[in-house]
């Protein structure tokens, strides 16, 4: 049996100032104080606001500003917010609103006043407490990773921005973060990052960690300069599978995990290993603060601070099916969504069992109302949708690669497990079919047929996927020990993918743009630096990788028990 060496909790070592547990923070903070009459706890949504305010009001209690009283009432944020937030149970429109437009001008101008007249020691606790600071006051900034938002959605536990929304549905406080409350606090925190004199990591309830702005910077500036993980987070899903538990030692007696996030910068997170003690922080962060860097500069130039390449996991070994589904063409994206990219992807096989199978585009000659019709009548459970009679059933093995440009309908079947790599838009799946099966809540999951059907590209048919959507490669380089192929994706698409196979050394270039990799095969590999500009950086299997595009070039090589054998990677960066 192979022994798991997948690394759930990847970090970036540094030395610092860090401390924990909110004495100890407050003490810290009543020593900086210095004079000053104001301390600033300004937070990101999400985070567990009584927790903070019980900690702070017990020693800053003069004067204490609760900024979410400062706000419009809730019915005005409602109303502002409509537009984007729809009518629909998963989608919206996403907002052009900024934190300031939450605030009723009147109440934040008092509560300036108050401020500037107040003799005292004053306490601004909440989202937007830096609005309501003078310039020399203390800010501090308890920070919070999207993933670990959503848990607190699925416990009802956290307020939206200015509306209190717990008893909400899960979808409905997501797509209410998704579309409008996390960009808001993004775009909002992008102006504060260098007024924040403290950072605080509340992700662990009751575990608060402190560290100071000079320690925050030193590991943003370490992280950038070397290839670097975001931590991983594993979900259970109705069609989960068994493979990760094995692969990636994750807890045998849950029922299964069908998603592994490893690349998706903004919702996961990233560790600071500080003196030993581990800091987390979103990994989006280092995406707003490093974006040319990071993404290189013609990436930045297109996509802004958004991180436009995703990695995920789909696990459906001794699991289901994946619903069959569509994702939306640019034109729809746009006008729908407000969103100016659509999420074009691909699945690769990282393994598979011999009955696996991946449906992949309509079949030559299909009626398109007759299919309509028998996706509208099996939503209504008055037959089973026969999917064999409308889609293709291409029978998939280990490493190969099936291409999935927008508008194409496709689904995984059971027994694989799917490295997906798509540009980054992550809630656009148009379900048309879910095999009759219950969500993990016990309910239907929600179907998009009457949207499917718009951006179904009906001239992708078995003809078309076995000529440009199968197994695309072609050998593009080799040398000694080492042999690279192009595996796609689709010209429609703005990724591009390359696998190498090596048994030695591999030198590899950014081109200007980040690469993101994952380890096929080998047990670990070694990324290093030609010129010793950052240490070397390990990597086991199945791991994904960031390799910022201001590194410019790097070696993998086979590493540990991989010593002289052959490895497999397949990287993936921006096409030009």
């Amino acid at each position: 049996m192979r022994k798991p060496n997948y690394d759930k909790y990847p970090s970036t070592k540094i030395t610092g100032m860090i401390v924990q547990g909110w004495d100890s923070i407050i003490t810290i903070l009543k020593e900086k104080m210095n004079g000053k009459k104001v301390l600033a706890i300004d937070m990101y949504t999400g985070v567990y606001e009584e927790e903070v305010m019980e900690a702070f009001k017990k020693v800053f209690s003069e004067k204490v500003i609760n900024v979410r009283g400062l706000m419009k009432p809730e019915q005005e944020i409602l109303a502002m917010t409509e537009r984007f937030m729809t009518e629909d149970v998963l989608f919206g429109y996403v907002t052009n609103l900024k934190l300031q437009d939450y605030f009723d001008a009147d109440r934040l101008a008092k509560a300036r006043q108050e401020v500037n007249e107040f003799e005292g020691t004053m306490l601004i606790i909440g989202t937007g407490a830096s609005l309501v600071a003078p310039h020399d006051a203390l800010i501090i900034y308890a920070d919070m990773a999207r993933w670990e938002i959503q848990q607190r959605f699925r416990r009802h536990e956290v307020m939206a921005l200015g509306v209190d929304n717990r008893n909400e549905l899960v979808s409905l406080q997501y797509k209410r973060g998704y579309f409008n409350d996390w960009r808001v606090c993004d775009n909002y925190k992008d102006s504060l990052f260098n007024r924040i004199d403290y950072w605080i990591d509340t992700h662990i309830a009751g575990s608060p960690k402190m560290i100071d702005q000079e320690t925050f910077f030193k590991g943003i500036e370490a992280t950038i300069k070397t290839p670097f993980r975001v931590v991983p987070f594993f979900d259970p899903a109705p069609w989960g599978g068994q493979w990760m538990k094995e692969v990636c030692d994750l807890d045998r007696k849950r029922k299964n995990f069908g998603w592994c996030f490893d690349c998706v910068p903004e919702e996961n997170s990233l560790y600071f290993e500080i003196n030993g003690i581990r800091f987390e922080l979103p990994s989006i962060d280092l995406v707003l603060l490093k974006s040319k860097e990071l993404l290189g500069e013609p990436v930045e130039s297109r996509f802004g601070k958004d991180f436009p390449i995703r990695f995920d996991f789909l696990d459906t070994m001794q699991g289901g099916n994946l619903s069959l589904q569509v994702h939306p063409t640019t034109q729809f994206i746009r006008e729908s969504f407000g969103m100016y990219y659509t999420q074009d992807e691909s699945y690769y096989l990282l393994d598979a069992g011999e009955d696996a199978v991946v449906y992949l585009g309509v079949k030559e000659g299909v009626d398109k109302e007759a299919m309509i019709n028998d996706l509208r009548t099996a939503q209504k459970g008055e037959q089973i949708f026969d999917t064999e009679k409308y889609i293709n059933k291409i029978p998939a093995k280990k490493h190969d690669h099936f291409l999935i440009p927008g508008g194409t309908i496709h689904c995984s079947g059971a027994n694989s497990m799917v490295l997906e790599i798509s540009s980054t838009p992550n809630l656009f799946t148009f379900k048309l079919w879910d095999w009759q099966r219950l969500g993990l809540d016990g309910k239907p999951r929600p179907i998009n047929i009457e949207r499917g059907k718009y951006v179904i590209n009906w001239n992708r048919n078995t003809k078309y996927v076995y000529q440009h959507l199968r197994n695309q490669f072609k050998e593009v380089a080799s040398g000694n020990g080492w042999v690279e192929e192009r595996t796609g994706l689709h010209p429609n698409e703005f990724i591009e993918t390359r696998r190498h196979r090596f048994s030695s050394s591999v030198l590899h270039h950014t081109n200007d743009s980040v690469n993101v990799l994952n380890l096929l095969e080998g047990e670990e590999v070694v990324v290093e630096s030609p010129t010793h500009s950052f240490e070397p950086f390990v990597v086991h299997y199945a791991e994904t990788f960031i390799i910022p595009a201001g590194i410019k070039e790097y070696t993998i090589s086979p590493y540990g028990k991989s010593a002289g054998k052959e490895c497999m990677t397949l990287k993936a960066y921006v096409r030009f």
